[in-house]
């Protein structure tokens, strides 16, 4: 099994369920959801409301290394933050598909999108974009851009997504994102930042007849990891995190 932590500096697995249907907002629903969570996460112990009204669960972030969940008011997200194991991450998101059904009345019929997302962290102090074209190169299309005398490359997120079926229900993204601007650039002064690579795994609409959230949670993180392993770590993950190392 691949040790993701060792790619990046950073690793986290998240998942995100969108709702067609508002979700229950009542405290005793909210409450009585992450008491249940608790019960398990008794570390999860850090609980508020932020000013957009969603409710939040989390463990104490001074370790590196947290779970959190969090209620909006359309979305459920679980959340692991340099997990030991990609499996640890898995267990907390299940109970969380295992429980919505029957304390936040979610139906699977009322899915409007399941997410399983792996995010990779490189933190960075230069030009992150520059370092994304040098370390990924560009298409040959965009290359002359690139060797304009006196030019900059000071945007360059690749990002791309594929369906993996002929409904385009299931579909696989890949995105990098910077975090330089043209200030940093004009300067020549660059803060400390991270460089993120999201690799997400889709699922669009109901779930079939019979099928539950946490099957098809297994589902997307079966191909979650084979697509990653076959078409991510060594063409991606692996060529940035060498070009930040020769710096």
């Amino acid at each position: 099994m691949t040790d993701y932590s060792s790619l990046a500096d950073d690793f986290y697995v998240n998942l995100n369920l969108n709702t067609e249907m508002a979700l229950p907002a009542a405290r005793e629903t909210i409450l009585g959801f992450f008491e249940r969570i608790q019960k398990t996460y008794p570390t999860m112990r850090n609980f508020y409301t932020r000013e957009s009204g969603d409710f939040v669960l989390e463990e104490d972030k001074e370790q590196g290394t947290y779970r959190w969940i969090t209620i909006e008011p359309r979305r459920v997200c679980s959340g692991y933050v340099n997990p030991p194991n990609i499996e640890a991450a898995l267990e907390q998101h299940k109970l969380v598909m295992e429980l919505i059904p029957y304390m936040l009345s979610v139906s699977p019929l009322d899915c409007e999108a399941l997410d399983f997302m792996l995010g990779f962290d490189y933190s960075y102090r230069g030009n992150h974009d520059a370092l994304v074209a040098e370390a990924l190169g560009t298409s040959p299309a965009m290359e002359g851009l690139i060797d304009i005398p006196g030019s900059q490359v000071i945007n360059l997120e690749p990002s791309m997504t594929v369906a993996l079926d002929d409904s385009c229900r299931l579909q696989a993204r890949l995105m990098v994102e910077t975090r330089t601007n043209a200030y940093h650039v004009r300067r020549g002064d660059y803060p400390e930042e991270q460089i993120s690579v999201y690799f997400t795994i889709r699922q669009y609409g109901s779930l079939a007849p019979g099928v539950t959230f946490d099957e098809t949670l297994l589902k997307l993180r079966e191909h979650s990891e084979r697509l990653l392993n076959q078409h991510v770590i060594d063409q991606l993950l692996r060529p940035l995190a060498q070009a930040i190392s020769a710096k």
